[in-house]
């Protein structure tokens, strides 16, 4: 009897149904051969970024000094801000205080586990702000182009002639005056302000430069044939094509962005006192080098490995999401 399925002859004796042969196709209902799926862009980044054991480093690190900030009692039981004991001032390192404690007898572990939090909410929240209107500018400038594409470059440009700690400095005395120096919310959000207000231009000009080279594409020039609209193209085919060097940029934003909040408050602009960063510490320390070296030691090694994570985290993945670098 032939078997039409496969173009093979199967032989079989009166009353027997025909047997299956290999070449067979499956019978109906039996879910269909298995075969690889094409993978997107994310995709093949996740798939490239599991084989990379730099990545997983990073990503380690991050993931700890991530619980440090959201819930540090995991990792200590005193609270820094009202554990103060005089009769321990520059005590160094031992059983009972593993980091030492600081001039006034506060426990230098529990404030470098506690300090993470207010550097990286700054990093994080002042990277979304960069990254948010910088896209933003860069999408319209680069979408429309002509002349207003020519004003917000220069617009840009004015930003990127700043130099970055003087233009800092100066926003910070203009707007935090004397007598609202103490106030952590209001401190906090005029660093977070001066840091998105000098770098927006870099994702800027890396969102408008990569407008600029899909906006002519094929399937760009098919959905506006076919009628979509300018927001439709914009959400639904630009960004989401444009968005993987940003994505690269903001990882390795957040670790510039720790350091530049520990830059700022070492130089007495930045966070202040109440607020507990690893930069407010290490500016706490400075006069005490010589005799309590262990007390600028620590959060400074702190701080020098959660820069290193996002940056060795943000390499990772401008590796992964360019195929040139594979």
């Amino acid at each position: 009897m032939s078997d039409p399925t496969s173009g093979s002859l199967v032989t079989t004796s009166p009353g027997e149904q025909p047997g299956l042969v290999a070449e067979a196709a499956p019978a109906p209902g039996a879910p269909p051969q298995q075969r690889d799926k094409p993978r997107g862009l994310l995709g093949d980044a996740w798939h490239d970024l599991r084989r990379k054991p730099i990545f997983w480093i990073a990503a380690t690190f991050i993931v700890l000094f991530l619980l440090m900030a959201i819930v540090p009692q995991l990792f200590t039981s005193v609270d820094p801000e009202h554990d103060s004991n005089l009769s321990r001032s520059l005590v160094g390192p031992g059983s009972t205080g593993w980091f030492g404690y600081d001039l006034q007898g506060q426990d230098i572990y529990a404030r470098t586990i506690y300090g993470a939090r207010a550097s990286i909410i700054v990093a994080v929240v002042a990277t979304l702000g960069t990254v948010l209107f910088g896209s933003l500018v860069g999408v319209i400038a680069g979408f429309w182009g002509g002349w207003l594409d020519a004003l917000l470059s220069r617009l840009a440009d004015v930003f990127f002639g700043i130099p970055f700690v003087l233009g800092a400095i100066v926003i910070l005395f203009t707007f935090n005056t004397s007598n609202s120096g103490r106030s952590t919310v209001r401190i906090t959000t005029l660093v977070i302000i001066a840091l998105v207000t000098l770098t927006w231009p870099v994702s800027m000009r890396i969102m408008r430069s990569s407008v600029l080279a899909t906006k002519q594409a094929d399937y760009i020039v098919a959905a506006r044939a076919l009628g979509a609209s300018n927001t439709r193209i914009i959400f639904k085919h630009l960004i989401p094509n444009c968005l993987a060097p940003v994505l690269v940029y903001a990882t390795i934003l957040v670790g510039a962005f720790i350091g530049a909040e520990a830059t700022l408050s070492f130089l007495g602009v930045g966070l202040q006192s109440p607020v507990i960063s690893w930069g407010v510490i290490i500016n706490e320390s400075q006069n005490y080098i010589r005799v309590a070296p262990y007390w600028l030691l620590f959060p400074a090694a702190f701080l020098v490995t959660a820069v290193l994570s996002f940056v060795m985290l943000g390499e990772a993945v401008r590796e992964a999401l360019d195929p040139k670098l594979r």
